[in-house]
């Protein structure tokens, strides 16, 4: 047998076997799974929204497409329209992998695809149309595009919640080793632990520094199960199923590069931490030079059309808001008027965009000398963090300001300032002068915007954070700002208020 018909036939034989691999691999299994459940999920979706659509629209008259100007599609029938139309939308949600496990039950991402892939159909349709001479009825279309996409978005977010469910109980994640220094590892684990959605379980980590069975830590259970030069052996042993390499200096390019071509095809794959920590999204630029993949970070920075968008989207979801609750807000100050002594409305310092100081409102849900009484309580706080002051159980809080601040309706009244240019619904948290003279230089980026009523902060804990979890995550979000992270932003809020034990999004 000739050289060549030997390289094609080992070829052949090991993609066979990395395929018959991925295939009975525990983590194929389950990505193939989950991806079946959400072609079903939009497949049932998409037929209802458009046959559904057709009804509404049409009724059940014998309406059809016509076209002006050739006969290719004349008289075709609005029920074949809407079954093309289903056919070439879940298409559409396959192109963007929108279903792949990776982009499944963790930030964004998942919902833009669908969008993405939902307004990319429907322009094309329009498109051609247009060229075609071919008359689709526009409201058909304008009913099904929004209603189609919104349920298709409720319809992950509840297969979300499900699958965060089952995450917690370690289903459905990757198997992960951890290779780095002990100090990145032990970083990543942390992080991994406390994000359960996000799919990974940590197995066990390669370190250079520590000895095989020790922890990577005292706070941090995980096991050392090897060097660096035991990888390969570690995977085997264990099963693992992805290797995330948390520190880059401390295993030179060509030994990870060894590590890369040694994973198994379709079963294993390699995650690259970096160590720029939150840093993601339209700051970051891969640009191939000289066959080096170059990862260009640009600086923050916020575009005239940016702050335009965030604006008028702060000013029409506030003043929609004020109008729509205009009757609870009467009801709760009336409330908190007559429940205790002093005003309905409570005022305060705080320090805003570029550093200037404004008025916050809320309602009043403490005593009305609360801030005499707060040099008294200091020592007792046993809640928030070195620079934040909080206190559980905080005497100076009026019953109907636990009832308030449960639901965060003492916090409304920041819609006034949202509408005339104070803050922002999404932002930063807004600090007291007192906690802006404890500042590091670098927090104050966190000026680069306006404050928020609610923000990552106030999704991600709140008050249980430390300071530095708190400036990360407010830095975080400065840095890496979008209208769509605005949007989940608030979705995440409004079922923290609402569901506090819920953790998907």
């Amino acid at each position: 047998m000739a050289l060549s018909e030997q390289i094609v036939g080992l070829t052949r034989s090991s993609a066979a076997r990395s395929q018959a691999d991925a295939v009975r691999s525990p983590r194929a299994a389950w990505e193939q799974r989950l991806s079946r459940l959400l072609w079903a999920s939009d497949l049932v979706i998409l037929i209802v929204v458009t046959f559904g659509t057709q009804l509404a629209w049409f009724g059940f008259a014998d309406s059809a497409v016509v076209t002006r100007a050739t006969t290719l599609i004349s008289g075709l029938p609005y029920w074949m329209f809407s079954t093309i139309l289903v056919m070439a939308w879940m298409w559409c949600l396959s192109l963007t992998d929108s279903r792949r496990a990776r982009v499944v039950g963790v930030g964004s991402l998942e919902y833009v695809r669908i969008v993405t892939a939902s307004f990319r159909l429907f322009g094309t349709i329009a498109i051609l149309a247009f060229i075609f001479r071919v008359d689709v009825a526009r409201g058909y279309l304008l009913i099904a595009l929004p209603v189609g996409v919104g349920l298709l978005a409720g319809s992950r977010w509840a297969w979300r919640r499900w699958l965060v469910r089952r995450r917690v109980r370690g289903e459905y994640t990757a198997q992960a080793l951890l290779v780095g220094s002990t100090a990145s590892v032990r970083h990543i684990a942390r992080e991994l632990a406390a994000s359960p959605e996000a799919g990974y379980r940590v197995v066990g980590v390669c370190v250079d520094d520590r000895a095989a069975g020790s922890t990577i830590g005292d706070d941090c259970d995980v096991r050392v199960l090897g060097d660096f030069g035991s990888v390969e052996r570690v995977l085997a042993d264990t099963g693992a199923d992805t290797v995330i390499v948390t520190s880059g200096h401390d295993l030179p390019p060509e030994r990870v590069k060894r590590l890369s071509w040694g994973l198994e095809t379709g079963r294993q794959s390699l995650v690259l931490a970096p160590s720029i920590m939150d840093i993601a999204g339209p700051r970051l630029h891969t640009r191939p030079v000289a066959g080096l993949p170059l990862i260009h970070v640009e600086t923050p920075r916020f575009t005239q059309g940016q702050r335009i968008a965030k604006r008028s989207f702060d000013l029409i979801v506030s003043f929609v808001l004020l109008v729509l609750l205009s009757p609870v807000l009467l009801a709760l100050a009336l409330a908190v008027r007559f429940s205790s002594n002093g005003p309905a409305l409570f005022s305060q310092v705080r320090i805003g965009h570029n550093g200037r100081p404004f008025r916050m409102f809320k309602f009043r849900s403490m005593v009305v000398d609360a801030e005499d009484r707060l040099p008294a309580l200091i020592a007792r706080q046993n809640a928030g963090n070195e620079v934040l002051f909080k206190l559980a159980d905080d005497p100076r809080v009026t019953p109907l300001g636990r009832f308030m601040r449960r639901y965060s309706l003492d916090e409304l009244p920041q819609l006034f300032n949202v509408f005339i240019g104070d803050m922002a619904l999404v932002g930063p948290r807004p600090p007291l002068p007192s906690e802006v003279s404890k500042y590091a230089d670098h927090v104050h980026r966190r000026f680069m915007v306006k404050p928020g009523i609610t923000g990552a902060w106030q999704v991600g804990g709140r008050s249980t954070l430390t300071w530095q979890d708190s400036v990360r995550l407010d830095l975080s979000y400065v840095e890496n700002w979008s209208l769509a992270g605005d949007f989940v932003i608030l979705l995440k809020t409004f079922r923290a208020v609402f569901a506090p034990g819920s953790t998907a999004v």
